[in-house]
């Protein structure tokens, strides 16, 4: 028997369990998984360094890196992240709708956990906390298969999660993790249709299509993001600007930091000097439109590929728009339908782009970077939906669950 399979037939043998045990053991789980978190604090960031050497030697950009980096504030916040799940209401069980037919038969919605789920993802060590702890709050069993690069960090936050997890009452194996790094353990988890419900893969746009065309297994579409920020020719530039630097800059490795700064004709010989030269000194590389480059020495010429371009990278393109109406249009053009911002004080306008683009999140003058589970009061993420069914947007606990529909009766039958 292949080791992932063997992950299989375990993973749903414990979600049966898991499904049906109580909210107070899962949080006392969550709980003590988060402190052994910080017990093993030291540990962690050993082992991560090992991973964050390959990294480097696998020639990734900083913010690669710094996606990949754990220390003591990162472990924290994961720990951090795994009280407040623990704080959160348990989906599961949960009675959305009710009502009773003419032939009295009682009918209830109720939402129950999808069962066994696949995370694929890369170079982000948190997300196997992540991942684990919504998984168990929404009484699913998980299997996690990160990337090459980061596996010893990987397999580490898994075992000590695991083994937390099991000392307070959740059933064996309801975390786990694949240990070989060879690419055929994910060919063969896309293929485990009788053991895992649902594959979230979280990465780069290579991985997400590769799992999206190859996988027999029902798939949750998450991540590419191609953001834009619209400034409008009605906009409060001050607030333009930090909203910009925000959106690029704070971590610029992320699926939720812009990639595109759009800005309209009347406001551009104005804006662009400024928030250029703001980019250029926290050393974003920019590459423009013929009037983004003719306004602002230093700037490259933008190619059609630019505009496509998810960097992940202190990179940006920027383009000088005609109106609303191109922005729009470039947006529906060349986004991921992940997270697209205006800024503007015009109403009307702010209107219409809240209802004209289509993307998991759309913002009124507010950062994209704010598009996260914990941002959103979730507690956490298994990640961001950008498709329309069956979630969309920051998947958190309910986004892991399904419904079916409890019907009691008294002898009816059917004529």
């Amino acid at each position: 028997m292949s080791e992932v399979l063997e992950l299989g037939k375990k993973a749903k043998k414990a979600s049966v369990k898991l499904a049906n045990i109580s909210t107070e053991i899962k949080n006392r789980a969550l709980r003590a998984m988060a402190d052994a978190l910080i017990t093993n604090t030291k540990e962690i960031i050993e082992i991560n360094k090992k991973d964050l050497e390959e990294g480097k030697k696998r020639n990734f950009t900083k913010a690669l890196i710094d996606r990949l980096l754990l220390n003591e504030a990162r472990i924290e916040d994961m720990a951090k992240g795994l009280r407040e799940v623990a704080f959160l209401k348990d989906p599961v069980g949960e009675i959305i709708k009710g009502w009773k037919l003419p032939n009295e038969l009682e009918i209830l919605q109720v939402r129950v956990p999808l069962g066994v789920i696949g995370i694929i993802y890369e170079a982000r060590p948190n997300v196997t906390v992540d991942a684990a702890g919504l998984c168990v709050k929404s009484g699913n069993a998980v299997i996690l298969r990160g990337g090459s690069v980061a596996i010893n960090s990987n397999l580490i936050l898994t075992n000590i999660l695991a083994d937390a997890g099991v000392k307070e009452g959740l059933p064996e194996n309801s975390i786990q993790s694949v240990l070989t790094t060879d690419r055929a353990a994910v060919t063969e988890l896309m293929k485990m249709h009788d053991y895992v419900d649902v594959l979230i893969p979280r990465g780069g746009a290579s991985l997400i299509q590769s799992v999206i065309e190859n996988s027999t297994v029902p798939v949750i579409k998450t991540g590419l993001g191609n953001c834009h920020i619209y400034v409008d020719k009605l906009a409060n530039l001050s607030m333009a600007e930090k909203i910009v630097i925000n959106a690029k800059c704070q971590r610029p490795g992320v699926c939720n930091a812009a990639e595109t700064l759009l800005v309209h004709k009347d406001v551009a010989k104005i804006f662009l000097p400024k928030i250029l030269k703001e980019l250029q000194e926290r050393n974003v590389e920019v590459f423009g439109c013929p009037v983004t480059c003719s306004v602002y020495p230093g700037v490259n010429k933008a190619t059609e590929e630019d505009w496509k371009t998810e960097y992940l990278d202190l990179k940006m393109a920027v383009k000088v728009m005609e109106s609303l109406d191109e922005a729009i249009l470039h947006i529906q053009k060349y986004g991921t339908n992940h997270s697209e911002a205006i800024v503007t004080e015009d109403y009307s306008a702010a209107k219409r782009f809240t209802e004209e683009v289509d993307a998991a999140a759309v913002y009124v003058n507010a950062s994209t970077r704010f598009t996260d589970g914990g941002e959103y009061g979730l507690g956490a993420e298994v990640g961001i939906s950008t498709q329309k069914l069956h979630a969309r947007g920051p998947m958190g606990l309910q986004a892991l669950t399904s419904t079916k529909y409890v019907v009691y009766g008294e002898g009816q039958v059917r004529s």
